[in-house]
C-alpha cells in the first residue's frame, strides 16, 4: 500500500505538469492560471468520483501531500518548460501510466464503498480521465474522449478486468500491476495502430 501511495503522489504530480503545459499551449498564463489548470487536471477526476460516491473529505483535502505534489509539478513544468515541450511523446507515456494507475485506484475506492462492480468500473474510468476532460474544456480544446483515440475505453476495459480478477481471488498487487499493464498496452497499441471505436453515426 505504501508503494501505491507514492505512485499516486507521483501520478498526481505528472498530471499537474501536463495541465500546466496545456495551459501554456493556448496562452501565457500567470502563475495562478497555470497552477489552477494543473490543480484541476490532477485532482478533477478523483474529486468528481468522491463527490458522486458521497465520500468525504476529498482525498486532497484529507492529505496535504497531494497538494504539495501538484505544487511541485507546476514548479517543475515552469523550470523545465522548454525541455518538456520537446518531450511530448514522453508525456504521452506519463499520461498513459497515470490513467492506468488511477483507473485501478478509483475502482478500488468505489468497491470499498460497496457499490455495484459496474459502477466501480465507471468510477475507475472517471478517476482517470475526468481531470483531463475538465482541463481541455477550460483550455478550449476538444476533450480527448470525444476524439478517435481509444482512451476512456481502455480505462473501462482495465477496470473491468481488475474487478473480474479480484472476484476470482487473484492476489491484489499482482492484479493491480496486471490490470494497469493491460490499460497501458491497449492505449499504446491503439495510438500506434491508429485504432478507434466505430463512429456513432456515419457521414453521408
Amino acid at each position: 500500500m505504501q508503494t501505491q501511495y507514492y505512485l499516486e503522489l507521483l501520478g498526481t504530480g505528472f498530471f499537474a505538469i501536463s495541465g500546466a503545459l496545456a495551459a501554456n499551449d493556448k496562452a501565457q498564463p500567470d502563475w495562478f492560471g497555470a497552477s489552477f489548470i494543473g490543480f484541476i487536471t490532477a485532482i478533477g477526476g478523483g474529486s468528481l468520483r468522491d463527490i458522486i460516491l458521497g465520500s468525504h473529505p476529498l482525498v486532497w483535502i484529507s492529505d496535504i501531500n497531494f497538494v504539495y505534489a501538484i505544487i511541485a509539478g507546476v514548479i517543475l513544468a515552469s523550470i523545465f518548460f522548454k525541455a518538456l515541450i520537446k518531450l511530448r511523446r514522453t508525456f504521452f507515456l506519463f499520461d498513459t501510466l497515470g490513467i492506468a494507475m488511477f483507473t485501478i485506484v478509483g475502482a478500488e475506492k468505489a468497491m470499498s464503498l460497496n457499490v455495484n462492480p459496474v459502477i466501480a468500473a465507471i468510477m475507475g474510468m472517471f478517476s482517470a480521465v475526468m481531470g483531463g476532460v475538465i482541463r481541455d474544456v477550460l483550455t478550449n480544446e476538444i476533450p480527448i474522449i470525444f476524439k478517435k483515440e481509444v482512451y476512456a475505453t481502455a480505462c473501462l476495459a482495465g477496470a473491468a478486468i481488475y474487478l473480474t480478477l479480484d472476484y476470482l481471488g487473484l492476489e491484489r498487487n499482482t492484479n493491480f500491476l496486471l490490470s494497469a499493464l493491460i490499460i497501458i498496452i491497449i492505449r499504446i497499441i491503439a495510438v500506434k495502430k491508429n485504432l478507434s471505436l466505430p463512429k456513432f453515426t456515419k457521414s453521408e
